[in-house]
């Protein structure tokens, strides 16, 4: 028979009346105790970060994963349910910095590692109270009492104790990444963090005059809307299967560049003959600075071709730095070309670039045009416009940069990985 409801309800007085009997009953403890001995289901909360106060979307995430603990409890499995929280990362420290009014690494040393690290770690649990009463406001059950730290020696040990088995099963290697990164942070980002901050901004692109070695008054054309990049050119890509001609202008210098994207660049200039890009594979020219150190034994100032060179912009030959790209990267590599790199984790040029050693690369653009246009080899600068990544923590933009790193060699482990995929049954 059903009762009537009655109106004058209050809802959250029920809602505290309902978590002071299970706090006073102990009903969470009891529900994992009644199932002691019977089948395990293993249960760690992805940690947050407690520094920072929880917000609507913790709220859904935290019912949604409460759903399964409670799940499999009622179907008879003993679930211990483990708290956690992530101490470490880019969001503890910068709040720590903030309040020390430190700017970046460099700071962060002069200050001292370990009085930082103190800092950190006083900082780490400040809003775990508002996490503790947000939880229980929605019937969230976990052991927060003794949760699981990321700075805890014992955890720390668990991760070496992996990397450990990882190494002697012959899975870890060094190499170096090109990745979006923060010169100002000191870090990498994640695609899901470069996806936060972009921006339209206005930049300055240029059409550089590289010269054929041994040719007096010959020139590959090239572009490049990072002209900060320029000091550390090591090769010039064209597309194999693309038309270049060589054209000489009107004021008798001599040009190579695609034949489609000759006429955006030259109203009147005659062509002296028309070549697939892959005829100029392997042809030298002269480097625009002597900065840069090579590798022994390696080519560098060489033309190569690859597939990723468009007609879409420019000249149809791109300058390559394999610091600084992606494509730069993988194509220098697969032509044995000498890996160079000219600015510093600061993102400042390096002592090396005479003229602009120490410069910020963004301020280091305008530099490098002008001594460009000063030496004869500035063809045109232009304005363009575009959609450029900034630092969603400190507006800093964004270079794309060589990392050494050390990587897991997952391909080697493909298979299982996609067999273990295969087995679980993934909602949705």
């Amino acid at each position: 028979m059903y009762k009537k409801v009655e109106t004058n309800l209050n809802f959250l007085e029920r809602e505290k009346e309902i978590i002071k009997f299970w706090e006073e009953n102990d009903v969470f403890k009891k529900s994992i105790d009644v199932n002691e001995g019977k089948e395990e289901f293993c249960f760690y909360d992805g940690p947050p970060t407690a520094n920072g106060k929880p917000h609507i979307g913790h709220v859904l995430t935290r019912v949604m994963k409460d759903i399964i603990p409670r799940y499999q409890t009622m179907k008879g499995k003993h679930v211990l349910r483990k708290a956690g929280w992530d101490t470490h990362g880019l969001p503890v420290e910068l709040e720590v910095e903030k309040k020390l009014n430190l700017d970046g690494k460099q700071d962060i040393e002069k200050y001292g590692i370990e009085p930082f690290i103190k800092e950190c770690k006083n900082s780490v649990f400040k809003y775990t109270s508002e996490w503790k009463e947000m939880s229980d406001r929605l019937g969230y059950w976990c052991d927060m009492d003794n949760p699981y730290v990321t700075y805890h020696d014992d955890y720390i040990e668990s991760e070496w104790w992996a990397l450990k088995k990882i190494w002697e099963k012959g899975l870890l290697y060094k190499g170096y990444k090109i990745v979006p990164y923060c010169p100002r942070c000191g870090t990498a980002l994640s695609s899901h963090e470069v996806a936060q901050g972009y921006k339209d901004v206005t930049e300055k692109s240029v059409f550089v005059k590289f010269r054929v070695k041994g040719k007096e008054n010959e020139y590959f054309l090239a572009w490049t809307t990072t002209p900060w990049t320029l000091p550390s050119n090591v090769a010039l890509c064209f597309n194999a299967n693309e038309n270049y001609v060589k054209i000489k202008a009107e004021n008798g210098e001599v040009y190579i560049l695609a034949e489609k994207l000759a006429g955006k660049l030259f109203e009147n200039y005659e062509v002296l003959s028309t070549e697939k890009g892959s005829y100029y594979e392997f042809a030298e020219y002269e480097p625009l600075y002597d900065f840069a150190t090579l590798e022994k034994g390696k080519k560098a100032y060489v033309c190569v071709t690859d597939d990723y060179v468009t007609m879409d912009d420019g000249t149809g030959i791109v300058h390559n730095a394999p610091a600084f790209g992606e494509d730069d990267s993988r194509v220098c590599q697969k032509y044995d070309i000498s890996f160079v790199n000219l600015v510093d984790t600061r993102g400042r040029m390096t002592e090396e670039c005479g003229f602009i050693a120490g410069v910020f690369v963004k301020d280091a653009d305008k530099l490098i045009m002008e001594d460009l246009d000063k030496r004869g080899l500035l063809f045109k600068a232009m304005d363009f416009t575009h959609s450029y990544p900034f630092c969603w923590r400190c507006n800093t933009p964004l270079i794309y940069y060589a990392r050494s790193s050390w990587f897991i060699k997952t391909t080697a482990v493909k298979d299982r990985i996609i067999a273990s995929n295969n087995s679980v049954n993934w909602m949705p």
